[in-house]
Order: C-alpha cells, then sequence, then structure tokens
C-alpha cells in the first residue's frame, strides 16, 4: 500500500463533516426523522433510488427537498430500522465533492400474518455533495443503488 499524501487541516475538516453527513442520514431514517433527513439536502436536490444497481433508470427519481418527507416517511411501515454504514470514499474539489458510501440496511417488518420478517439490504448511495454558504455540508444528489435484497422470517 502506498503512503497516504498528506491532507490540509481543512480538507480533513471537510472529510469528516461529510462522513458525519453521511452518518446524519442513518442516523435520522433510523429515529423516523423526516425533517431532520430532508434538511440534509439542498433546495434543488435530486434523489435516484435503484432497487436493481445494475438497470440504467432509476426506479424512482425524486427532484427538490420538498418531494423527500414523503419518501422518509414510509420507513414508518416497518417496527424498526438499522442502516449500518460502512466504508466510504470521497473526492474533494473546493466547495463540491463526490462519494460513494456503502450501507447494509435491516427493515423489521411489523408483527402481521403470517409472520414478521426482516428484509436486509446491501445498499451503495453515489453522492454528489455540496458545501453551502453556511458553511455545512449538503447532499445535492443522492443515488441509491440496491444490489441485493434478502427476506426471511425475524423471531422477536
Amino acid at each position: 500500500m502506498s503512503p497516504h499524501a498528506p491532507v490540509t487541516p481543512q480538507e480533513a475538516a471537510d472529510r469528516l463533516a461529510i462522513r458525519e453527513l453521511v452518518d446524519a442520514y442513518a442516523h435520522c431514517a433510523d429515529r423516523r426523522d423526516a425533517k431532520g433527513q430532508v434538511a440534509l439536502f439542498t433546495e434543488d436536490t435530486r434523489f435516484l433510488v435503484y432497487m436493481d444497481s445494475t438497470a440504467a433508470e432509476p426506479t424512482q427519481e425524486l427532484n427538490g427537498r420538498d418531494s423527500l418527507a414523503p419518501v422518509f416517511d414510509n420507513l414508518n411501515t416497518y417496527q424498526a430500522t438499522t442502516h449500518f454504514n460502512g466504508q466510504s470514499t470521497v473526492t474533494l474539489d473546493g466547495d463540491r465533492a463526490t462519494g460513494e458510501s456503502y450501507c447494509i440496511a435491516h427493515h423489521i417488518s411489523r408483527d402481521e400474518p403470517p409472520q414478521r420478517t426482516i428484509m436486509i439490504a446491501s445498499i451503495r448511495y453515489l453522492d454528489q455533495f455540496v458545501k453551502q454558504a453556511d458553511g455545512n455540508w449538503y447532499f445535492a444528489e443522492r443515488r441509491l443503488m440496491v444490489d441485493w435484497t434478502e427476506t426471511r422470517p425475524c423471531s422477536p
């Protein structure tokens, strides 16, 4: 492995802020904080969902921050969720950045006949970030790529 190039304090701070943004998205999702989740995006954001990451076209495309709340509110159909963020990469370019982050998302259904289930999804997020005038980083575009899912019975 080659040595890592030195980073400036500003680059380190930006990288940390972007990682905290990615983690805040997962935290808000698992706490059913749709308002908090929406606040992580720019006003003119794009959010694209690919239920099959190999598909050329998204399953769903949302434009603008106001279009996001109903999608995030949909998590209330589950009894519980846990989004576990894994490795990520970020490429900085001034006040803009791109990144890819991995997530294993667990979705537990409500106790409904015939039985409770857990759906596990392997997700990659392809992101475009922007640092706005307030000094904070936001999602300018988020592509949710579902690589695979598994659904099975789940005991309480």
